[in-house]
């Protein structure tokens, strides 16, 4: 499968609701189910890595597809805010690498 650029994961998002007339949530309500997503992604991995393991017969879930939900969620809060995540991405970055930049030990060559 062909990978994508955030620049380019937003338009498809984009495109998808831009079909329905209903069009993108308002933000409160995309930060709600953004929530959610994310909620339902931290039982995934409590259930895979912590201390809170599934009930006998209970299917496991998709830590990939929780984070995939989120990552949807998060799109389409910062295409209904027009905020480019490629431009922020890089805007965290440079904060990492100047502000943080001596804050974690270093591994050694």
């Amino acid at each position: 499968m062909e990978r994508l650029t955030l620049f380019e994961m937003q338009q498809e998002v984009d495109k998808h609701i831009s079909q329905f007339k209903e069009g993108y949530f308002p933000p409160m309500s995309l930060i709600v189910r953004l929530t959610e997503e994310l909620g339902e992604l931290a039982r995934e991995v409590n259930h895979r890595y912590g201390e809170k393991k599934k009930k006998a017969g209970e299917a496991d879930g998709s830590i990939a597809e929780e984070i995939g939900d989120v990552l949807y969620c998060l799109t389409c809060l910062a295409n209904s805010l027009h905020i480019d995540l490629e431009e922020t991405h890089r805007s965290v970055m440079h904060k990492f690498y100047t502000r943080d930049a001596n804050r974690w030990t270093r591994k050694e060559d």
